[in-house]
């Protein structure tokens, strides 16, 4: 009996750490109750649907993955392991993809998609803490330009109301291709990350302005080449948006205390916008995104020639912030990040894989997947006067 007593326990020594290791944790992207997606140890995820009707079922998260089904109706797979950070995903049920019904959908890839959150080793800065807290306020207005209602998510931080009298600096921060204002505040959850830098004196308090990068003139022909040759949202931004804000909120008003940057096509928007109103702004940052040259052509022609006299451009602007980063194989199918040094006029982003502060974004060879970052560099924005 104990030979028998002692072999089970050996047993299970040698079971339960395999099981551990097998044991999820349901994604903080799961709608509340749902078990599935769950996370593993590894950072692989385990998904579950239950489609007896189904003939196919896929999970495409980077890649696509086949589904199994079991007896009971319901379908699972495990993926690879998959990096920290946000990530768009679809359910392709019989060939058309959809929302994981167990996920909270997020608007992303041009649409509304489910989403997976694989925590960061670093997550600290951007989880909720004991600390004042900000709100993000939706604001709806009419643009005369676009002969359209349209909304704005503005960032006011604590203690905005309380004090009728202060006046704070903004900063506009765009979105990636194929997102919306949403974007920033919920999967970027910038309001957290300022939030926690305000409360440890690492960060201004300032007013922060997410609005939708697209935006089209109906009295304008309409672009036969696409791109964005025919979107007006930079020119939108300067004079709508800028002057509604300024007339809504206490904001401090001169180019000193206004920024503007955004991820990738929102980084290029960025460039577009502050280069050729340097009048307007202080501030630039663009991640995996910013100022593009055509082959060939003159720099100091750039932007009005906005840099024909980098001297005169370096003492005018305080911060010009430009990063990209990329993914590299490791095997296994983990990815170690490099930083790559970026100046101006370099392009090449679609293959590359951005992180500010602990945050993943994977920009893929189509624009149109590109996720929000966590994090801009606040600090920086921070140090603006008030």
């Amino acid at each position: 009996m104990k030979r028998l007593l002692s072999l089970l326990i050996g047993a299970m020594s040698l079971t339960l750490p395999a099981l551990a290791q097998t044991t999820g944790v349901p994604a903080s992207t799961n709608i509340p109750g749902q078990k599935y997606p769950q996370i593993l140890p590894d950072n692989r995820v385990v998904f579950r649907v239950k489609a007896p009707d189904a003939r196919r079922l896929q999970i495409d998260l980077m890649k696509k993955y086949d589904m199994v089904k079991d007896t009971s109706g319901f379908w699972t797979v495990t993926t690879e392991p998959v990096g920290e950070g946000f990530h768009y995903y679809s359910l392709i049920a019989d060939g058309i993809a959809i929302c994981d019904p167990a996920s909270q959908t997020f608007y992303g890839m041009g649409r509304m998609a489910s989403g997976i959150d694989i925590p960061d080793k670093d997550m600290d800065y951007y989880q909720p803490k004991n600390v004042p807290h900000g709100q993000v306020r939706s604001v709806n207005y009419y643009s005369d330009m676009t002969k359209a209602w349209r909304r704005a998510n503005v960032y006011t931080p604590a203690g905005y109301d309380e004090n009728p009298k202060k006046r704070y600096p903004v900063l506009y921060l765009q979105h990636g291709s194929g997102e919306d204002e949403t974007g920033w505040p919920t999967q970027g959850k910038m309001d957290m990350i300022l939030d926690n830098l305000i409360a440890e004196g690492k960060a201004t308090p300032m007013i922060v302005v997410m609005e939708r990068g697209y935006a089209t003139d109906p009295t304008k022909p309409v672009s036969t080449t696409g791109g964005m040759t025919a979107n007006v949202f930079p020119e939108l931004l300067v004079k709508e948006v800028i002057p509604m804000i300024d007339k809504s909120f206490r904001t401090l008003t001169d180019r000193d205390n206004r920024a503007m940057a955004g991820l990738s096509m929102g980084g290029f928007q960025t460039f577009q916008t502050t280069m050729t109103n340097l009048d307007k702004f202080a501030y630039i940052g663009g991640f995996s995104g910013a100022g593009r040259l055509q082959p060939g052509a003159d720099i100091k022609q750039a932007y009005d020639g906005a840099w024909a006299d980098p001297d005169a451009f370096n003492k005018k602007m305080k911060v010009v912030y430009v990063s990209e980063y990329w993914y590299q194989r490791t095997g296994a199918n983990v990815y170690r990040r490099e930083r790559l040094p970026r100046s101006a006029g370099q392009s090449g982003h679609q293959t590359r894989v951005l992180r500010i502060a602990g945050y993943v974004a994977r920009v893929a060879n189509l624009a149109s997947v590109a996720a929000a970052v966590r994090q801009f560099d606040f600090q920086k924005v921070g140090q603006i006067p008030t």
